[in-house]
């Protein structure tokens, strides 16, 4: 039985596939069938109280001409996730991933990231109040990391691909002056590499401003700091 795994502790992969597999917790992301088997998301707490994040797939699978019979999703977005975090982009970490098949010969894959602690969905920040509670300065921050990191992936090559603004998460810690913006990027399964970096920058900048409600002014603001982290190859970018 092949398995294809990549993990952060020891144990054989065999071993800590199945010990993946088998825990159990709330659905975050119930499953849902779709690319010929199903794909969901689960809320777990580890024996020590670490929360992390199991996405499960069966018969989950995309197919491109490097696999034509079909390779589980999983295994995609956690190539991105390898690729983006050597780029610096800030993406949750891999505890572990693996694929393998099972008796009746169908995929079975598993990702499990830990959780990004005290990071929330942008527009629940704004929801909350958050533009408000930190001021411009804090806010511009956050501009300013989301135009950093999808600099970073882009000019890597890397798109996105479903750059939607609930796929954008930020953290704020400290006060006043010492406040300190961050920003994560989440749900990578279509993420791929271009031939291009600006092929991947046209492709998800569009993306993000169909799928996002940033004021007028805060969207340009956003370009700007967008083309100055990109450099000037970017520069006439169609947004």
């Amino acid at each position: 039985m092949g398995v294809d795994v990549v993990a952060e502790s020891t144990g054989s992969k065999g071993d800590r596939f199945n010990y993946f597999w088998s825990q159990r917790g709330e659905w975050v992301e119930e499953p849902n069938v779709r690319r010929g088997g199903e794909s969901g998301v689960q809320r777990v707490f580890t024996e020590n109280g670490r929360l992390i994040y199991i996405k499960r797939q069966t018969g989950h699978i995309y197919r491109s001409w490097l696999h034509p019979f079909g390779r589980p999703t999983v295994l995609r977005e956690r190539d991105a996730l390898e690729g983006l975090r050597q780029l610096h982009v800030n993406v949750p970490k891999m505890i572990f991933s693996g694929a393998q098949r099972d008796e009746n010969h169908q995929w079975q894959a598993l990702l499990v990231t830990a959780s990004l602690d005290g990071f929330d969905e942008i527009e629940n920040w704004y929801a909350a109040g958050g533009r408000e509670q930190y001021g411009e300065v804090v806010h511009d921050q956050i501009l300013a990391e989301l135009a950093q990191n999808l600099a970073r992936m882009h000019l890597g090559r890397w798109q996105h691909s479903c750059l939607y603004i609930k796929h954008v998460f930020v953290r704020v810690t400290g006060e006043g002056e010492t406040a300190k913006a961050e920003v994560a990027l989440l749900d990578l399964e279509k993420c791929r590499r271009r031939w291009t970096a600006y092929g991947a920058a046209q492709h998800d900048i569009k993306q993000l401003r169909r799928h996002s409600s940033f004021k007028p002014a805060d969207w340009q603001k956003f370009i700007y700091l967008y083309e100055a982290a990109f450099g000037s190859a970017i520069k006439g970018l169609d947004r």
